[in-house]
């Protein structure tokens, strides 16, 4: 009979049970990571509107972590200018204890307040821009710091935290992902981790979604940097065009590989500056753009 533990409550001879037994736990505990998330789905499309008000205007997305939350805030800064095309520093990922503690632990660096509130000043983070700072405990002392620090710069902070708590003592919108107690108690790269992943990937997808990012459900403005990449460009331009395989390759080549702009030439009969200036002038909208093609 497998294992039944309800949230919170002490798993007892975790050490003995097989292996089958351990991961129907931690199934169990992603499942409720999962049902929290869902839980905090209004704090999250705030906070994606929140991410796009600031993108949108000039400024960024800074994320600020410690250990694995850090991690995390890495990671999903590190993947939107690929799959967006984001520009360099319009999602930024802080983590205690800099680059190194990406891959290795630093001893002491998530206790740092004067590193958190330091990081934030280098960064000149300021009205312009949304701080979203995470951390499973909602306590760890660098991340607290560096909200601190974003709110008195008049930065739009916000702290996301699978544990409840109460106000911050400063200006912050909080999202709670009540995540319950970890299999292995205080390891909270798992359900913690898990649901912290789902909500960043919920913020920055919906976030760029609401700047034109995405049309119907492809990614046209990925960046073609690869060979994979470069072919699901010309995916996109073939199945929004009609095109053949081999027109959408000159086209891609055409339009400074920009499968949008690409949409655009074709669709518009523009070459590649008047596609840019068109898309500059409707705020990146392809179907803004599709739509005037039809008129």
């Amino acid at each position: 009979m497998r294992p039944n533990n309800p949230p919170d409550k002490k798993i007892h001879h975790l050490d003995e049970l097989p292996p089958e037994d351990i991961i129907a736990l931690m199934d169990a505990a992603d499942r409720r990571a999962m049902r929290a998330v869902e839980a905090a789905r209004t704090g999250l499309a705030r906070a994606a509107t929140s991410a796009a008000k600031a993108i949108g205007g000039g400024g960024r997305l800074i994320y600020v972590g410690a250990g694995t939350s850090g991690r995390l805030g890495v990671l999903d800064a590190s993947e939107c200018p690929p799959t967006f095309s984001a520009k360099p520093g319009q999602v930024v990922g802080l983590i205690a204890g800099g680059r190194k503690a990406v891959t290795g632990a630093v001893e002491g660096a998530e206790d740092d307040t004067g590193a958190g509130r330091r990081d934030i000043e280098k960064l000149k983070a300021g009205r312009s821009d949304m701080v979203l700072g995470i951390t499973a405990s909602g306590t760890t002392p660098y991340v607290m710091a560096a909200l601190e620090e974003s709110a008195v710069r008049g930065a739009d902070a916000w702290l996301l935290t699978c544990t409840p708590i109460g106000p911050p003592p400063f200006t912050a919108s909080v999202i709670t992902l009540d995540t319950g107690q970890e299999v292995v108690i205080g390891s909270t790269r798992l359900a913690a981790g898990t649901a912290t992943k789902l909500a960043l990937n919920r913020v920055t997808t919906a976030c760029f979604i609401l700047l034109g990012k995405v049309h119907d459900d492809l990614m046209v403005d990925v960046a073609p940097t690869n060979a994979k990449l470069v072919k699901r460009a010309s995916g996109i331009i073939m199945k929004l065009t009609g095109c053949d395989a081999e027109e959408a390759g000159r086209l891609l080549a055409a339009s400074g590989m920009s499968a949008k702009v690409a949409v655009v030439m074709k669709t518009r009969g523009l070459g590649r500056r008047e596609a840019e200036e068109l898309l500059k002038s409707i705020g990146g909208s392809l179907r803004a753009a599709v739509e005037k093609a039809g008129e």
